[in-house]
């Protein structure tokens, strides 16, 4: 494997990290407004933050190594883990038809850019 592959490949893979830390920032943060109080430090909003601030820790880690025009729509896929989480934490949340047929577009659509990108389909 070429060292260019290598690097875009540890791109992609802090890239997808980072979307489960966004992810789970966002989780927290709805977990956080749910039980908001003014009056007392409220954890999950802090962790939010954090978690947050890590992915975007990643991304610019990511950015310095990949492609923009890969690794950028790959942040579409932190729709993806929040919608599988988010019904096991929040009770009101439901994963229908529509929400898995976008999931699908996401995914695939991630997919075809790495993969057109990857030296593999060639323009002449």
């Amino acid at each position: 494997m070429k060292k260019d592959q290598a690097t875009q490949r540890q791109a992609v893979l802090l890239m997808v990290c980072s979307t489960i830390f966004i992810s789970a920032g966002q989780l927290f943060w709805k977990y956080g407004m749910n039980s908001f109080s003014s009056s007392t430090i409220n954890i999950p909003l802090l962790l939010g933050l954090v978690s947050y601030g890590g992915g975007a820790f990643l991304i610019v880690k990511a950015f310095q190594q990949g492609e923009l025009s890969v690794l950028y729509p790959l942040i579409a896929t932190s729709y993806v883990w929040v919608s599988l989480a988010s019904p096991y934490l929040f009770p009101t949340d439901v994963l229908n038809p529509w929400k898995w047929t976008g999931m699908a577009f996401i995914v695939s659509s991630a997919a075809l850019l790495g993969w057109t990108n990857s030296g593999k389909v060639h323009h002449d």
